[in-house]
Parts: structure tokens; C-alpha cells; sequence
């Protein structure tokens, strides 16, 4: 019995040395972190936030890869709880909702496909996209259906998914399955900041807008007398419709597939008829608004592109300050338009509306002088936007002879050249002076530069100038660097201290000292001015300045004022409002610190996409005309051109296609055929 004891005792002990041992072995810590997030957790395990589970939700969330406001089957007390737990603050959450991205199925489309292959979209898309002609168009197999976790997404009749909106959590299960990405998350901000891809079933006149509006939309919602919301289609991404309805060069009806048929539709003397509905009525009409960040931008300029940016940064949540240094905002659009052609009054009418979005506009206020970047920066705007324009602006406010300083220690080639002569204001350059382009004339600055107060000057040019330019400089003792382009600037306080400097075909990049930069083109670059991030935090750092990124087409050009980029000011005020755009996704990327890379199958006029070089079965009609105002009739409408009514919009909508990216709709001959003597009368 004894022995029995003592075996059973040395037994026990042995056992319990060797769970002591593999528990040292085999431990595994588990963040108390997780562990309290995961008990905040609702514990429905829907997989909506994309996790396997809450458990793996809780992980992500403590490492960074979600935010506290993830799942979507919890409410806000949950987030607030998760972030007391992480120490940090929730903003209020856009919703997501999934968005289809075809408009109509197999059966309304002129170019017609059959697919009768493996009955799930995923499977169907290895087999080189499906039988079928568009490698871009649904499938209409319903995977994303089935896949939904919270049933919000149902196949219709036309076979495109339809998705319930009250049911819809923005969870992203459909997008994650969806083989050809026809159906993803869309939001304001998602919207703002989309760059169309390669993806993207675009038509030819959405592309070809330097704006990218959702025209084929909008022109359907006029067709259905949806005027409510074909203005909110426009001012997705044009918060000058009425004005732009106007004056816009139309790059849209060049490449519109319809005169293929006849003749392009008269695309924006529709935005006109649909910007004139809005000011016939009672209340303005706005598009979609992010919930409020709390943070505030501050744009340099209120001109087209500085209005614009300011609309767009405001609906993406932030509070927004507008700094004009006129007495008034518009811009050019004040003085280089006949009035007859852009009155005032609408002008005034559409930057109402950008004021009535939440945008605070200040006049009188001209950088440099009344107010600067650091001053803002100090104030609590966590970006600046610089949007200044340049020589073409000064001369339309009469202020040719005046040096304007907007970007600091910044002078354009012109006042640097004509620095004290007749009238004109004197510069003054720091001991280290970084020179941007200006080959024809670089001995003729160097000079002007020394005499101003330079003593190492430096030019920068992005193409290898002339061998005989280099050898006078280099001799002359100054710095040439060829085949670079300026990435950013940094100072501190009102002074510019460096310059950081890429060679486009190493990639290396440099700072070079600088307290002045000097730019040839006929402009200031549109600049972001931020606080420096935690890396280029040095004692001399307050501010530091970079470009917003590229539009598509220049996106492969490195630093300021690359390839294909505007030099003096911007052709054409639509082109403008898409500069403002991306300037205002630029911010709110910045502030954020995401990176302002494009995707790698970013649309580009120079990317092969399918396309189509002809149409068939459309019955023709003809183009609506623009009536005009008789010559007697100008000083009391004010406008030479009247206007569609209700029964021509009608008409010229209707000959729209309503384009996919290869694909037509199929045209109501008998619909057609009861419009077309009318139209030709």
C-alpha cells in the first residue's frame, strides 16, 4: 500500500513537472488588447467586416489592419468601446453600399452575348471571361447574391444584381467575390477619390472629359424626367454645371459614339438644360456629403480650380476656408468671358452653391501679405492647397508690375528678370537659389540671380538642354541638374530652407539648401503645403510642400510641371474642375497618410481598351439645335444663347445610346420612329 502511495505520489510529480514544462513550452500569450475587444465584439461571426470570424477581427483591429468601427453588425457604442480600449478617437463613418457597375443586361444591349457555360461567375471568368464579346460586362449569374451575408442583393430582371440599400451593411462580400468587379463598395468619399481603372465599364464621352462625369447617367435621368437627379449625377464631379453648360469646349461630343449614326449629341447643352432646372427651383439642389471629420483645409485662391477643390474637400467631410486675394472668387471666369456668354450672375449662382455645400470663402486675403502658409498651418488647417494660377491671372487684375510671392521664397523667371526696371518690383534671392527650367534664357538668369543676392545657384531641368548651356553655366560656376524633376519643398516658417530633388532615370533623390526657387513656366505649381510626418521632423522643418498627384495621362512624369502639364494657365475651366478634384483627394490623402500612387491599371488615353468603330441597326435623327437670342433681344436676356426647353432635352436625350464600354442599347425603333418628324421638322 505504501509503494502504491509513494508510485502513485512520484507518478503524479513526474506528471506535473511535464505540464509545467510544455505549459512553458507551449505558451501562448494572448494580447489582453484582443482579448477585450473581442469581448466587446458582438460574437456573430457574419464575416461581414471580411475577417473569418470576430477573433480574427479583434486581431486585425489591434494590429492596425481594421479600424475600431469594422464590423458592421455592431453599432456605434461598439466602436466607441473598441477605441477607449485602443486609446484612440472614431470619426463618424461614411456608409458603403454596394454598387453595380453595368446598366443594363444581356437583353438590352445591341451587342449581345450568350453565356451558357458553369452556372457561377468566378468559375465562368477563368474561361477567358466567359463565352461572350465584352470582357469587362456581368456575368448575371448571381454569385454575388448568394454570397451576401445579409441577403441585400437579389439578380433582376434585366440580370444585373440589385442591391436593397436598408439591408446593405457595406461589408464588401460581394465585391470580394465578384470575378470581374462589377459590383463594388461606393460612398462619397470612395467616389471623390476614384481614378476610373481598366475595370471600369467607362463610355467614350465619360472618358474624354477631363472632369470624367457619368454622362450617359445623367442624360438617361433626363430622358426619364428625373431632373432632380441628373443634376446630382453632374455635380458629382462638376460643382460649376450652369457655368460649364456655357463655356465648355465639349471634348466629350468629339469622341461621342453617336456620330457614328449622324451627329454627337449635344451632351453639354444637356447639363446646360439640366443646371437652368436646378435654378428654377425653390432649393438647391446638392450632391451627397460625407459626415463631418473635424478636420479643416485651407485653399490659396478662388478660382475655378481653388473653388473646386474646396467643393470637393468639403463633401469629403472637411471643414474648408477659401482664401481670395481679389475682392471677389471666380477667377478668370470674372474677366475673360464675354458676358454674353457667361453673365454674371450665373457665375454668382454656381458659387452660391459651393458656399451653400459648407465652404467658407474670404476675400480681400492675398498670400504673402495679408496672410501665409505657416500662419494657417498654426491656425489648425491640417493642409493647405496653393492655387494661385499665374502670369495670365496678374494681368487680368491689372497687377503685371507687382511681385507676388504666394509660395514662400517662390518668384516666377519673369520677375526675377525684370527685377527693378520701369515700375516693377524688385526680388530679392536667398544666398542658395534653385532656378526650374529656362534653358533659352539660363545665362541671362544666372546673372539677373547674383545681383539679386545669389550665390550658389543651381538649375534644374528636366530634359538634357544643350551641351553649350551646360559648359557656360558649369563655367559661370553654377550647378546643373538634367533629366531631374522637383518631388517637394521644405521650410520653416515663412522661408523656404530645401528642395528635394529626383533624377528620372536612377531614381535618387537629393535636397539641396535653398531660401529661393524661381520657376520659369508662366505659373506657380499647385502645391499641398502639411506638416512634416514623423521622418522629416528635423528642428528645420515646419511645412513641407508637394504636389497633388498627376492627372492619368502625365502620371508617369516625376516632380513639378512634367511632360504634358499645364505651363501658363489651364485651357479650358472643365479641366480646372478636375485639377480641383484631384487636389482635393491629394489633401485628404495627405492628412491621412495615404500614399498618392494611382493604381496600376489606371485609365490613360494611351491604354488599349476594347472599343467600338461603328454602330449598327440605329435609325437617325437629328441633332437638336441651340436656339438664339435675336440681337434686340441680347441686353434684356443677357444671353446670347437661350437654352433647350423640356421638349427639345426630351428629344436629344432620347438620341443618346447609353453606352457600355462596347456595347450599345438596343434602340426602340417604333419610340424612335414617333420623335423623328418632329425632329425634323
Amino acid at each position: 500500500m505504501t509503494i502504491a502511495i509513494i508510485l502513485m505520489g512520484g507518478l503524479g510529480l513526474i506528471v506535473g513537472i511535464g505540464l509545467a514544462a510544455a505549459s512553458k513550452i507551449f505558451y501562448v500569450y494572448v494580447d489582453p488588447k484582443i482579448e477585450a475587444i473581442e469581448g466587446v465584439l458582438p460574437g456573430a461571426n457574419c464575416g461581414g467586416c471580411g475577417m473569418p470570424g470576430c477573433s480574427a477581427n479583434a486581431e486585425a483591429i489591434v494590429a492596425g489592419k481594421a479600424s475600431p468601427n469594422s464590423c458592421v453588425a455592431a453599432g456605434d457604442e461598439v466602436a466607441l468601446a473598441i477605441a477607449e480600449i485602443l486609446g484612440v478617437s472614431v470619426e463618424a463613418k461614411e456608409p458603403d453600399i454596394a454598387l453595380p457597375g453595368c446598366t443594363y443586361g444581356v437583353a438590352d444591349a445591341a451587342v449581345k452575348y450568350k453565356y451558357d457555360g458553369l452556372n457561377d461567375c468566378r468559375a465562368a471568368a477563368l474561361l477567358s471571361g466567359g463565352m461572350k464579346v465584352c470582357n469587362i460586362g456581368c456575368l448575371g449569374l448571381g454569385t454575388c447574391a448568394a454570397a451576401c451575408p445579409f441577403g441585400a442583393i437579389t439578380m433582376g430582371p434585366k440580370g444585373l444584381p440589385v442591391v436593397d440599400e436598408v439591408k446593405c451593411t457595406g461589408c464588401g462580400t460581394c465585391e470580394r467575390v465578384c470575378p470581374k468587379h462589377i459590383i463594388t463598395l461606393s460612398s462619397v468619399t470612395r467616389r471623390i477619390l476614384k481614378e476610373y481603372t481598366t475595370e471600369d465599364c467607362t463610355t467614350p464621352c465619360q472618358r474624354a472629359c477631363p472632369a470624367g462625369i457619368n454622362i450617359s447617367r445623367y442624360i438617361e435621368q433626363i430622358a426619364n424626367t428625373d431632373y432632380h437627379g441628373a443634376v446630382q449625377t453632374i455635380k458629382e464631379r462638376n460643382p460649376f454645371p450652369t457655368v460649364i453648360g456655357r463655356i465648355c469646349p465639349r471634348p466629350c461630343e468629339d469622341d461621342c459614339r453617336r456620330k457614328y449614326v449622324d451627329e454627337p449629341v449635344a451632351i453639354n447643352f444637356l447639363k446646360r438644360f439640366a443646371a437652368d432646372y436646378e435654378r428654377t427651383q425653390s432649393e438647391r439642389i446638392q450632391p451627397f456629403k460625407a459626415p463631418s471629420t473635424g478636420r479643416r483645409m485651407a485653399i490659396i485662391g478662388g478660382g475655378v480650380q481653388g473653388l473646386s477643390a474646396a467643393f470637393f474637400a468639403c463633401r469629403l467631410g472637411h471643414g474648408v476656408t477659401v482664401f481670395e486675394g481679389t475682392d471677389k472668387p471666380g477667377g478668370l471666369l470674372n474677366t475673360a468671358i464675354a458676358k454674353y456668354r457667361l453673365p454674371e450672375e450665373i457665375l454668382q449662382w454656381d458659387i452660391d452653391g459651393i458656399v451653400e455645400m459648407g465652404v467658407e470663402i474670404r476675400t480681400d486675403q492675398m498670400l504673402g501679405s495679408d496672410v501665409n502658409v505657416i500662419d494657417l498651418l498654426e491656425e489648425g488647417f491640417e493642409a493647405v492647397f496653393l492655387a494661385t494660377g499665374g502670369w495670365d491671372s496678374r494681368l487680368s487684375r491689372g497687377a503685371e508690375k507687382r511681385v507676388e510671392t504666394p509660395l514662400p521664397g517662390g518668384y516666377l523667371l519673369l520677375d526675377l528678370l525684370r527685377s527693378g526696371k520701369a515700375g516693377h518690383g524688385t526680388v530679392t534671392c536667398g544666398a542658395d537659389t534653385v532656378i526650374v527650367g529656362g534653358e533659352g534664357i539660363a545665362t541671362q538668369s544666372l546673372e539677373k540671380a547674383r545681383s539679386l543676392g545669389a550665390r550658389n545657384v543651381t538649375f534644374i531641368f528636366r530634359e538634357t538642354p544643350d551641351a553649350a548651356v551646360v559648359a557656360a553655366l558649369t563655367e559661370a560656376g553654377a550647378q546643373v541638374l538634367a533629366g531631374c524633376g522637383v518631388l517637394r519643398l521644405l521650410g520653416e516658417g515663412t522661408a523656404l530652407t530645401a528642395v528635394e530633388v529626383m533624377d528620372t532615370a536612377s531614381g535618387n533623390v537629393t535636397q539641396l539648401a535653398a531660401q529661393s526657387i524661381v520657376f520659369s513656366a508662366g505659373r506657380f505649381p499647385e502645391l499641398v503645403f502639411t506638416r512634416p510626418a514623423e521622418e522629416d521632423a528635423a528642428p528645420t522643418t515646419a511645412w513641407v510642400a508637394v504636389p497633388p498627384y498627376k492627372q492619368p495621362a502625365v502620371s508617369d512624369q516625376v516632380g513639378l510641371f512634367g511632360k504634358g502639364e499645364t505651363l501658363t494657365d489651364f485651357s479650358g475651366a472643365i479641366k480646372a474642375i478636375g485639377a480641383g478634384r484631384r487636389a482635393a483627394a491629394s489633401m485628404h490623402k495627405l492628412i491621412y497618410q495615404i500614399p498618392l500612387d494611382l493604381p496600376g491599371n489606371v485609365l490613360k488615353p494611351d491604354v488599349a481598351i476594347q472599343n467600338v468603330d461603328q454602330v449598327e441597326a440605329v435609325p437617325t435623327a437629328q441633332r437638336q439645335i441651340m436656339p438664339l437670342a435675336q440681337r434686340r433681344d441680347i441686353e434684356q436676356l443677357m444671353e446670347l444663347e437661350k437654352g433647350f426647353d423640356t421638349q427639345a432635352a426630351a428629344k436629344e436625350a432620347a438620341r443618346c445610346l447609353n453606352c457600355g464600354l462596347i456595347c450599345y442599347q438596343h434602340t426602340d425603333a417604333s419610340a424612335l420612329e414617333q420623335i423623328r418628324p418632329s425632329v425634323n421638322a
